[in-house]
């Protein structure tokens, strides 16, 4: 049966199944008729001629300096856009430091101007009116106008593949005001840039209402992003909220997967409008996984938008009533599809649509909601999902199970496959014992099997089964105990087909198959299990049940710290589990290593921008590299040096421990930003960590949170004995920073029989030189020599 057909064979039993009315005609996709009309658009008719013609939008100015513009048709009143012939030019005036700093590194310059022959201009907002008011005659429209008008959405199909004309019919649909506005201008440095202004954010995962983005064939960058610049110099900090139209409230899924991956649902989900006239409803789908059918909760049929899966896919539906701020309704939504679960031979299968295999709010991590999962899979193989699993039965061919989610999750995913397990238990101080589940397949997949003889053996990857569970437990009870516990009664630890990441939903880790192999099958397949890789892959997924889910983040300029939590608390693991120092201390070198060695493109990942730039990080000129290399490893070193400077001899961790209950607490089942941690950590500073006087944390996060500060330490020793006294003089310079740049430098005494003592901390501001003697206490061996920085406690360079 085709694809279409089963979903409407699916739907037609869920009707029969819940006794509803017959199923009226379903309309099919892209059929609404203003929708056709927008899809349809091309300038022509109406032409204005314009000379200095300036448009002004937030911190962009638009120079029309000669030339004509040729207007597009009205759809349902509205003209939606226009195109520009002539000599104009582009003027932005970034905001912020951040974003000024960030276009340096592209252009060389904090400010952005670029000329243009041509601009495709798409809006809802005044920008008709203000051109015809600018206009200095008539115009005469041409064949060149409506070519430009194809070549944009050509382009923005095939290359981009976002859908503009959904994005349009929001507005044009909805009785509010708009004010969505693009220009797409052919620029004579880069043949492709648009500049966005977008009250609802002007990327799915992203805060900010603007943005210029640059596309070439080797992919595209975001040289600026902010918010409206009137809310800086108001003082609205960091983080602000996108304006999103709509949230999710809880889903319903019913889910079948067959033996080959090909998957099919009928989802039905509530939400409610977040601020009035909300009349199309954007929903994220992989673009492989077409829907046959929306409909209203009472089995009314909808209009919705899904073009090809080659082109630009966005899946949104037409409300069959406008809602206004606080109103509710329910969708549901059938759909079916390949390539979203891969069967790779041997029962496993590898999920890939990880976060778009159901409808979902397209806002990243942030939006929480519940969810009951129903599945149906081929009989003898195993679903686990996230959640609670309510039953399990089969009939017949399949297997049926059911799960519910107890608390709001802002992700939910499942693994399949035939999973041999192994169960332990991490004892909770407040709440029940948290269970953790190890999961391996019982079978290898064909590629696997492909290698499988000689040294190798069978690759069997359950006998390693054991190692995974005991990491999970290990690392669970350490993290319960340092950042609070869990709102999961239930922790899956499973095995994914892929080899080289791993990856944590809420309540179900994947883990890359390599690392249920014995050290020498990984050495045969040239992965080098001595790498720090394989010692951390493990804690650092099971961190983000707390870092990632738990608490989860606003945006892209916030994930930091979901993967830079998760990597200190790897760190910990390390040091807990370990008599020695030395992996943990080799990780945060190669960590520093990671941030301070330029990549092939000539560039230090510390130089490139601030951890908040997130996935915008990497181009093509700094290399794609670059976000790995500086979110992971410097998201850690912030978190690290917060508990370094938080440790004291007499009570350890004790102030860290507080303070990660404390952000964990206040921010369970919700998105943080970066401003809300630093409040957390303001509110347990300890005195030694107010450098500044103000009882606040600016100097710490303007340096290495927000900024890109890398300061260099010499330090020079002598330790002198006389008698029974021993007497340490050093010399510590600090360089390489402004003048306003401050840090806390840790002193560390290495005694012979290899112990370390923290002698004390030095405050360093601006670029100085230290020049003390100090009389050393009695210690239980004699002092070898004294260093800076032996645990990596500030990021920094040393010679």
């Amino acid at each position: 049966m085709p694809a279409n057909g089963r979903a409407a064979f699916a739907a037609l039993l869920f009707a029969l199944a819940c006794g509803s009315a017959p199923i009226a005609a379903q309309h099919p996709a892209n059929t609404n008729a203003l929708y056709q009309q927008l899809r349809g658009l091309l300038p022509g008719g109406e032409a204005i001629a314009v000379a200095n013609l300036e448009l002004h939008r937030d911190a962009a100015t638009f120079t029309f300096r000669e030339g004509e513009i040729a207007f597009y048709g009205e759809v349902n009143g509205k003209v939606t856009g226009a195109v520009f012939r002539g000599e104009g030019h582009l003027h932005i005036a970034p905001p912020t430091a951040e974003e000024r700093h960030n276009l340096s590194v592209f252009n060389r310059t904090e400010q952005f101007d670029e000329d243009f022959d041509q601009a495709v201009l798409r809006f809802t907002d005044a920008t008709a009116a203000e051109l015809h008011k600018g206009a200095t005659g008539k115009g005469a429209p041409d064949n060149l106008c409506i070519r430009s008008g194809l070549e944009f959405q050509t382009f923005a199909r095939q290359h981009l593949h976002d859908n503009y004309d959904l994005r349009l019919l929001e507005d044009v649909l909805s009785p509010a005001s708009g004010g969505y506005f693009m220009a797409a201008i052919h620029a004579r440095k880069d043949s492709h840039l648009s500049f966005i202004f977008d009250p609802h954010g002007a990327e799915a995962v992203a805060p900010e209402e603007v943005e210029l983005m640059s596309w070439n064939d080797w992919g595209e960058s975001v040289p600026l992003a902010f918010h409206r610049a009137a809310e800086y110099s108001n003082g609205i900090p960091n983080g602000n909220e996108p304006n999103v139209p709509y949230r999710i409230l809880n889903e319903d899924l019913d889910v079948s997967i067959e033996k080959n991956g090909f998957l099919s649902g009928i989802a039905t989900v509530k939400f409610r409008a977040e601020q009035d006239g909300v009349a199309v409803v954007p929903l994220d789908l992989y673009p492989t996984l077409r829907v046959s059918r929306v409909e209203t909760g009472d089995g009314q049929p909808l209009d919705f938008v899904q073009e090809r899966k080659e082109d630009d896919p966005d899946f949104g539906v037409v409300l069959a009533k406008t809602l206004n701020k606080g109103e509710s309704t329910t969708l549901r939504v059938t759909y079916a599809g390949k390539d979203v679960v891969m069967n790779e031979g041997g029962a496993n299968y590898y999920p890939v649509a990880r976060e778009s295999w159901y409808p979902n709010a397209s806002s990243g991590l942030g939006n929480y909601a519940t969810y009951r999962m129903v599945f149906h899979v081929p009989k003898g193989l195993e679903l686990l999902a996230t959640g609670t699993k309510v039953s399990e039965s089969s009939e017949g061919k399949v297997t049926t199970s059911e799960w519910k989610t107890d608390v709001p999750l802002a992700v939910v995913g499942f693994n399949l496959g035939r999973f041999t397990m192994k169960e332990a238990t991490v004892q909770g101080k407040l709440n029940d014992n948290l269970t953790i589940d190890a999961y391996a397949n019982t079978t290898p997949p064909d590629n696997f099997s492909q290698m499988a003889g000689g040294v190798l053996g069978t690759l069997n990857t359950t006998s390693m089964l054991g190692v995974q569970l005991s990491q999970g437990q290990a690392a669970a009870q350490l993290y319960s105990n340092y950042f609070g516990e869990l709102p999961f009664a239930r922790v899956a630890l499973t095995q994914q087909y892929a080899c080289n990441y791993g990856q944590s939903w809420p309540m179900l880790v994947y883990l890359p198959i390599c690392g249920f192999l014995d050290s020498t099958q990984q050495h045969f397949m040239g992965l080098r299990p001595e790498d720090m890789y394989w010692k951390v892959v493990t804690p650092h997924e099971v961190a983000h049940q707390w870092w990632g889910q738990t608490v989860g983040f606003r945006s892209y300029r916030d994930q930091w710290m979901s993967e830079g939590f998760a990597n200190t608390s790897a760190s910990i693991f390390l040091q807990a589990t370990r008599a020695k120092p030395d992996d943990f201390r080799e990780f945060w070198k190669q960590q520093q290593k990671l941030i301070t060695e330029k990549n092939a493109q000539g560039f230090r990942p510390i130089d490139v921008g601030p951890v908040t730039m997130g996935f915008r990080l990497s181009t093509q000129k700094t290399g794609w590299d670059i976000y790995q290399n500086l979110v992971y490893p410097k998201g850690a070193f912030i978190l690290h040096m917060i508990r370094m400077m938080m440790w004291t001899p007499k009570e350890g961790d004790r102030r860290f421990i507080e303070t990660m209950h404390d952000f964990l607490q206040s921010y369970r089942l919700q998105a943080a930003t970066t401003e809300d941690f630093k409040t957390v950590v303001e509110r347990h500073m300890s005195a030694g960590m107010d450098l500044d006087g103000s009882r606040r944390m600016d100097w710490f996060f303007n340096e290495y949170v927000y900024g890109t500060e890398l300061p260099n330490y010499h330090f020079e020793s002598q330790i002198t004995q006389s008698g029974d006294a021993t007497s340490l003089h050093f010399k510590l310079t600090q360089s390489g920073v402004p003048a306003d740049f401050r840090m806390v430098v840790p002193i560390y005494l290495e005694l012979a029989n290899g112990s370390v003592f923290h002698l004390g901390s030095i405050m360093m501001v601006g670029s100085m030189t230290a020049d003390q003697t100090v009389q050393l206490p009695k210690a239980p061996s004699p002092v070898k020599r004294a260093t800076i920085n032996y645990f990596y406690d500030v990021l920094a360079t040393e010679n």
